[in-house]
Formats: C-alpha cells, sequence, structure tokens
C-alpha cells in the first residue's frame, strides 16, 4: 500500500476533535516551526518539497509564497480556498469533514511562514456542515494556545476565520475569491496586479487550495527533501483523488504520485474495477474542466509509454492525445456512457456558472450548450458539429480568468476523440433516443471509502 500523509488516520475514531488528532501528533508542526524555524525557513522547506497546488493548476506552492510582496506596515493575508465546485471533485470537502485539524494546523504554519495575523478560510455557501466543523475546530485549537495572541509564548500572533462563499463555480479562481470575501460580486479581476502584491484589500494575499495547505504540515515536520522523495520527476508527494463514476469502489483515496493509472483504476486498493463487469470507454482524470480520454489513451499515452498518476503523464502529448491531473476529480465513463449527453451535462454547468463579463464566455457556453443539446435530442446536424468545434476554439485563450478554457477544453476533447459518436447521433436521431445511453454520476458518495 502506498504511504499515506493526509489520511494515515482518518479512520481512528475522534480524529475530528483536537483531543485525538492531538494524540496522534497534531500541531507538532506548529511547535517545530514557530519555536525552532524562522518564516523564510519554512517557505525554503516547501521549495525543497516540490509541492505543487492541489487545486488544480499544479503551480509550484513554494515558489508562490516566495513572490509574496512584503511592504512595511503593511498586512498580509493566507486565504484557503475551499469553494471546491468542479465537478467530479469532492477531496476537500472529506478533508474539512473528517480531519478539519489538519487543515487548522497547515493554516498556522503557512501563515507563520508568510507573515500573515489574519488569515481565512473561504468555503462555498452549501457546506454548511463542513463550515460549522471547522469553526469548532478553531475554537478548539484557539482555547489550547495555538491560535490567538502569542501562540506557544512566540510572540507570534495569528487569527483565522471561516467565510461562507454564495455557491458559485466562478469564485473557485482566486481572485474573484477575493472579490467575494470582500463582499462584492465574485468577478474575477484583470491582472496584473497579482494577488501576491495587491489581493485581499488590496495587501499582498496568498490564496491556496485545502489540500496544499494541508500538506505543508507533513512537509514541516519531516523536512522537504523528505517529501520530495516520495513520488516522481516534479510530481512529489500524495495526492488525494475523488474517484467516482462506473467504478467499483467510488471514494476519496490518498495516492503516491507515480503509480499508474491502470493500477488505480483496476487495483482492489483503489477503484476496484469497471463496475458490472463493463469495458472501459473515457475517463475525466482531473475533474469535468480537463479534456477527456478514450480507453486507448487512459493507460498507455500515444507514445506507447505507461500512462502515470503524474502532471507530466497525464499532460504527456498536450491536449491532441493527453489531459490533466487537474483536482483530481477521477471520473471514470464506461461502455454504456453517451459521451454526446456528457459533454453536454458538462455545458449546461459552465453556461450556469459563467459569470457574463467575458463575451466569449457569456456567448460562447450558451451557444455550445444550445448545439450540444439539439444533438443529443435528435435535432442536430454534420454543419453543427463543426460549428461546435468553431465556438470552443473562439472560446480558448479569450477571455479574463480560466472559466472560458474549462468550458471549451472538454467539448474539444469529446470531438477530437468521440467524432464518429457525434456523427451518430447526428445520422441516427430517433435511434439515439431510443437507446438507453446513460450518465456518468460524479458527485460524491454519501460514505467514501477511504484506504
Amino acid at each position: 500500500m502506498g504511504r499515506k500523509l493526509l489520511l494515515e488516520h482518518i479512520n481512528v475514531p475522534g480524529i475530528n476533535t483536537f483531543e485525538v488528532y492531538r494524540q496522534k501528533g497534531g500541531y507538532r508542526a506548529v511547535e517545530k516551526a514557530l519555536k525552532t524555524m524562522s518564516p523564510d525557513d519554512v517557505v525554503e522547506e516547501v521549495k525543497k518539497s516540490g509541492l505543487r497546488g492541489r487545486g488544480g493548476a499544479g503551480f509550484p506552492t513554494g515558489m508562490k509564497w516566495s513572490f509574496l510582496a512584503k511592504p512595511e506596515g503593511v498586512p498580509r493575508y493566507l486565504v484557503c480556498n475551499g469553494d471546491e465546485s468542479e465537478p467530479g471533485t469532492f477531496k476537500d470537502r472529506f478533508l474539512m469533514t473528517h480531519i478539519p485539524h489538519a487543515l487548522i494546523e497547515g493554516m498556522i504554519v503557512s501563515s507563520y511562514a508568510l507573515g500573515a495575523n489574519t488569515s481565512y478560510i473561504y468555503v462555498r455557501g452549501e457546506m454548511m456542515p463542513q463550515i460549522r466543523i471547522l469553526e469548532k475546530a478553531i475554537g478548539e485549537a484557539k482555547a489550547a494556545g495555538f491560535l490567538g495572541k502569542n501562540i506557544l509564548g512566540t510572540g507570534y500572533d495569528l487569527e483565522i476565520y471561516v467565510q461562507p462563499g454564495g455557491g458559485a463555480y466562478i469564485c473557485g479562481e482566486e481572485t474573484a475569491l477575493l472579490e467575494s470575501l470582500e463582499g462584492k460580486r465574485g468577478n474575477p479581476r484583470i491582472k496584473p496586479p497579482f494577488p501576491a502584491v495587491a489581493g485581499l484589500y488590496g495587501c499582498p494575499t496568498v490564496v491556496n487550495n485545502v489540500e496544499s495547505i494541508a500538506a505543508t504540515v507533513p512537509i514541516v515536520n519531516e523536512g522537504g527533501e523528505e517529501y520530495a522523495k516520495i513520488g516522481i520527476d516534479r510530481s512529489t508527494g500524495t495526492k488525494l483523488i475523488s474517484a467516482s463514476g462506473n467504478i467499483n469502489k467510488p471514494g476519496v483515496y490518498e495516492i503516491e504520485l507515480g503509480i499508474s493509472v491502470e493500477e488505480f483504476i483496476y487495483s482492489d486498493e483503489y477503484c476496484g474495477g469497471i463496475a458490472n463487469g463493463k469495458r472501459l470507454k473515457a475517463l475525466v482524470a482531473g475533474g469535468s474542466s480537463v479534456p477527456i480520454l478514450p480507453a486507448n489513451l487512459v493507460t498507455k499515452t500515444a507514445a506507447g509509454n505507461q500512462r502515470l498518476m503524474t502532471y507530466e503523464s497525464l499532460s504527456e502529448g498536450g491536449f491532441q492525445t493527453g489531459t490533466m491531473l487537474g483536482s483530481g476529480g477521477f471520473i471514470v465513463f464506461d461502455e454504456d456512457q453517451c459521451i454526446v449527453r456528457n459533454t453536454w451535462n458538462f455545458a449546461r454547468f459552465y453556461h450556469h456558472e459563467s459569470c457574463g463579463q467575458c463575451s466569449p464566455c457569456r456567448e460562447g457556453t450558451g451557444w455550445m450548450e444550445k448545439i450540444l443539446h439539439k444533438i443529443e435530442h435528435g435535432n442536430g446536424t454534420m454543419e453543427d458539429i463543426d460549428l461546435l468545434w468553431d465556438v470552443q476554439r473562439k472560446i480558448e485563450g479569450n477571455t479574463i480568468c480560466p472559466l472560458g478554457d474549462a468550458a471549451a477544453w472538454p467539448v474539444a476533447a469529446a470531438i477530437r476523440h468521440f467524432r464518429d459518436e457525434f456523427e451518430w447521433h447526428v445520422l441516427h436521431p430517433e435511434e439515439s433516443q431510443q437507446r438507453n445511453y446513460g450518465l456518468a454520476h460524479y458527485a460524491d458518495p454519501l460514505e467514501p471509502v477511504v484506504q
């Protein structure tokens, strides 16, 4: 079994409480960082670890921290992005629900490293149970002397606040999140300036994902170089994967980066194979916004290399024959799934969630949804497929934030790899309506499997 750094004690009764978390070694990273390390030392360990952002972009966390401006007399902020709105992704919610102190400890360590005395956890508005859990954990940590004034007698002060969002996917984009946190409509900002220079309330700010912040705890405890020994190449450490779709064991899994995609899908330790003895048809590896891969490119790349669960391997071949690890929203499609119907479902989501600020996204997502609806419901033409390709091409790269790209990439990949299925819908409109094609289930299961 692979090594577990974040979920090692997830099945220990009471691990969501301060007392049990502390008994299992919790808050040692806070003691080590605040008492024996300088803020720059912590940043350096995160750099050595090679930790990449776990929210989707995969940008090196330590490098992002090093960009933070440090003007005299100006406060700095750490903001945790717990908005987690990507269809197929539910690992942050799982972490906040079952082991909230891992996030709180990571917030303290990270805030200390960045010189932030006030930090925020921005959580998607629908996650009210998780918001209450985090507020309780913050209260427990504060009562034990790990938050507030003069933490552990070190002279370092820190307050952490939990802020509910408004349930908008766009607020997963860091500048839209900051706008929402300031009480405004969650529209992405034009950059520059970047948040590291002018973020929350115009002050230097770092925005990191829940899992990224929680990962700083084992990095401080064990050292960046030890953490970097896990994984391969520039994909170091462990990664939480939200596995759903047509598999036998949907749930949240912590993997060592570098295992093969084939092992993750078919091993009993993880997904346990395709459900009901069906064959694999396609895979969405990193949440709904990444390109879909057909079965022949899931376990092997176009160059014949084994496909691994790493940033580099999944993206091998670019978007022509590759995809992205993204947020780790791993959705498996079996042979009964309709690619057109699933792509239309994704397009409906992105049309609904576009903030409307950029014309290509505002208008283009609506066009894509309408054309896909037309094809799926037996009214499409061959020209519609070409029009759909043209619309997605004109959205990609032409918007302020990546939502436009996120909407365009799944459509492009679906046409690129499954054009014959689009054409079949056009040529067999009545039969396409009668066939019992499915829609993949990619919400989190009520009781996720964790191993």
